[in-house]
């Protein structure tokens, strides 16, 4: 569903979901989870009030500030990648730390992993490893 959308449809799809949560609409299973996501970070509520806003928002390391779509996208990734084991053994890594961590802050730590990942596979222009990813994971 993400691989088809740009930036701004992204951004617009976080803040409609929120809306309709608040407003008590039903929701779409994926707009569940963005939901769910915005709970839990009460910090970005102020971004995903205003789609417009939303879509025209920079967030840059120079502004030192965290971009919340691209936090919480990550969040998503990290359920899709625990829900179905992939890489494998994922989901075990992730459980010990569950455990260890709690989940919202598990999924915090695993963040710095799967960045790395990404970014050196957009560097080097090759696809993400996933065996350097879990094991950056194992080693959390």
């Amino acid at each position: 569903m993400f691989a088809n959308q740009n930036r701004d449809q992204l951004r617009a799809m976080y803040c409609q979901a929120w809306r309709k949560h608040q407003a008590g609409e039903p929701l779409e299973p994926l707009e569940r989870q963005i939901a769910e996501l915005v709970q839990e970070h009460p910090e970005y509520h102020a971004q995903v009030q205003d789609a417009e806003a939303a879509k025209a928002a920079e967030f840059t390391v120079e502004q030192g500030v965290t971009n919340p779509f691209l936090h919480m996208g990550m969040h998503l990734a990290i359920r899709d990648q625990v829900g179905m084991d992939r890489p494998a053994g994922i989901t075990k890594a992730y459980q010990g730390l569950v455990r260890r961590l709690g989940a919202h802050e598990a999924e915090h730590a695993m963040m710095e992993c799967l960045g790395t990942t990404l970014w050196e596979a957009q560097r080097f222009g090759r696809p993400p490893d996933e065996s350097a990813y879990l094991e950056c994971v194992r080693k959390l």
